[in-house]
């Protein structure tokens, strides 16, 4: 009887099966020291020094750098996913008193790019990248994405190299003063950010506003500002300056995408398409 060929997604029956190739002993003692210290402000030690150092590895430094054993872009994919979990159980568990959309609203504010770059940038992740020659020139080390993306990446490989208890840990103790932002009103983002980093990031364009009337006198107007997005028109929404307007605007847009049910993904992407 021949052998049955083994599939990637069956059970893993050991620890030891469950390894990630990725320990190597070519760092740097310069290297090393630097992920130490950058370990002493994430109060998270990892055991594989090689696990953090690819997290902090953008692609466009392995395209330049033929020795260079791989990018960061998997570990931000598993760590993408520890975020979004973690953060969802620490909403779903501690605010008892809030509907489904309001939970969504709260995560997309705290896991979105602006946060999760500023997080990094905090602590001192731009220094700590790899990039190519490109990419520094285009000073991609400060760029949000690319910020954001590594933070991801740590999560990641905080999963692989500790398990998803330690890692979640880690989470919440960058994420959790985020939340508390939120929830006092002090968070610094926006709707019309919000919806436009979903808009980039699942369509790749930009939510056009128009205004749709002006009523009152001069002195006391009111401007009235509709948000269009992906052939749907939402609004209009009214507010004593054209930007409080189209705030307003973007926040009908966004609730009725974030909180009208499904995943983040589902929701945008089945919407129809430019």
């Amino acid at each position: 009887m021949a052998e049955r060929a083994h599939s990637p997604f069956a059970p893993i029956e050991n620890e030891e099966a469950a390894d990630v190739p990725f320990r190597y002993d070519d760092i740097g003692r310069d290297r090393l020291e630097a992920l130490a210290a950058f370990q002493r402000s994430l109060r998270f030690r990892f055991k594989d020094q090689a696990l953090l150092d690819r997290a902090l590895t953008h692609r466009s430094y392995v395209n330049e750098d033929p020795r260079s054993l791989g990018n960061n872009e998997r570990l931000e994919f598993l760590g993408d996913a520890v975020l979004g979990m973690a953060t969802a159980a620490r909403l779903f568990t501690a605010l008892g008193d809030k509907s489904e959309g309001d939970l969504a609203r709260i995560k997309s504010f705290v896991v979105s790019e602006d946060t999760l770059s500023e997080i990094a940038a905090v602590l001192g992740m731009d220094a700590l990248l790899m990039v190519g020659k490109g990419e520094e020139r285009s000073g991609g080390r400060n760029k949000k994405a690319i910020l954001a993306d590594a933070l991801e990446a740590v999560f990641g490989s905080a999963y692989l190299d500790s398990g998803f208890d330690k890692a979640q840990e880690l989470v919440l103790s960058l994420i959790n003063p985020e939340i508390e932002k939120v929830l006092t009103d002090r968070h610094r983002k926006d709707y019309k950010t919000l919806l436009q980093e979903y808009a980039q990031k699942w369509h790749r364009c930009y939510p056009l506003y128009e205004l749709d009337r002006k009523t009152g006198p001069d002195h006391d107007r009111t401007y009235w500002m509709k948000c269009d997005l992906l052939g749907s028109a939402y609004g209009p929404a009214s507010g004593k300056t054209k930007k409080d307007a189209e705030q307003a605007a973007a926040a009908i847009a966004y609730d009725a995408i974030v909180a009208g049910g499904g995943t983040e993904a589902e929701r945008l992407l089945s919407m129809k398409r430019l």
